[in-house]
């Protein structure tokens, strides 16, 4: 039996439940050694704090990606989140080609952008950087706005499953394998996933909640990741994840003043029972 492992590279928000300490909690409970390498570290994640400190750690990617060569260390997957510039990027691509192991699979989560707008700090010269990344992914799991960016799509609330359809094509035209388009509303009240794999269209349909969670994108893409490592299909990894997330936005609308993430830590069982 293999022992699969995942590296994931991102950032540390040490306070917000996002980005790495997402990651690294929620992969590893799905049973796959979870490596790390962290992008920067910062005291909370942006939304919503103001006066966080932060430390860019892009100096020292090229000389950990040299040890791993040196020391032949390779990964079944490979899972970039937010990445803080076009450098980084670079970087992350560097680490595809150079860290992969055979039958690598490669997940980029175009982490920068919702709501019809960038996040604070991104530009243009970034999403263009952010395309070139996005073409070495098997899986690719943008948002509405970060397939809208990613394509020179005017962005819309208001739209059917031939603009959906128009757009999954523009993103496999950048070179990625397969797309996993999270957030696809087609009717009030209910929401999705479009998995489209090897040109094949699936949707998994569930509830819209009210309200919304800082980190769920990072708690999607992890739990996406760790249920693919454990042997399931991208539409079985795809719901599984679509659940997991529901259930910890579901958990925290009980939780006073918890408005900073989304509470995972105590829905991580229903995530390892979904697995069995």
């Amino acid at each position: 039996m293999s022992y699969p492992r995942v590296l994931t590279v991102q950032d540390i928000s040490c306070v917000g439940q996002c980005s790495l300490t997402v990651a690294l909690p929620i992969i590893s409970a799905c049973g796959v050694e979870t490596c790390v390498l962290p992008s920067a570290v910062l005291s909370t994640h942006t939304g919503g704090f103001s006066g966080f400190t932060f430390r860019d750690l892009t100096d020292d990617m090229s000389g950990i990606l040299a040890h791993w060569q040196k020391e032949k260390i390779t990964f079944g997957a490979i899972y970039s989140g937010y990445l803080g510039s076009t450098k980084q990027i670079k970087y992350v691509s560097d680490i595809f080609d150079g860290v992969a192991a055979e039958h690598c699979v490669k997940v980029v989560d175009p982490a920068m952008a919702d709501h019809g707008k960038l996040y604070y700090g991104f530009d243009m010269p970034f999403v263009e950087a952010m395309k070139t990344l996005c073409a070495k992914a098997d899986y690719l799991l943008p948002n509405l706005t970060e397939a809208c960016f990613l394509t020179d799509t005017p962005y819309t609330e208001t739209y059917d499953r031939a603009f959906i359809d128009e757009l999954l094509q523009k993103l496999c035209a950048l070179g990625c394998k397969n797309v996993i388009f999270t957030g696809v509303s087609y009717e009030a009240g209910k929401t999705g996933v479009v998995v489209y794999e090897n040109g094949v269209y699936n949707y998994y349909e569930h509830e819209l909640l009210p309200n919304s969670c800082h980190g769920t994108g990072d708690i999607y893409a992890s739990a996406f990741v760790g249920s693919l490592m454990r042997g399931k299909s991208a539409f079985e990894a795809a719901r599984i994840a679509a659940d997991f997330a529901v259930s910890c936005i579901r958990y925290t609308a009980d939780l006073k003043d918890h408005w900073y993430g989304a509470a995972f830590e105590p829905m991580l069982g229903g995530l390892i029972e979904a697995l069995k």
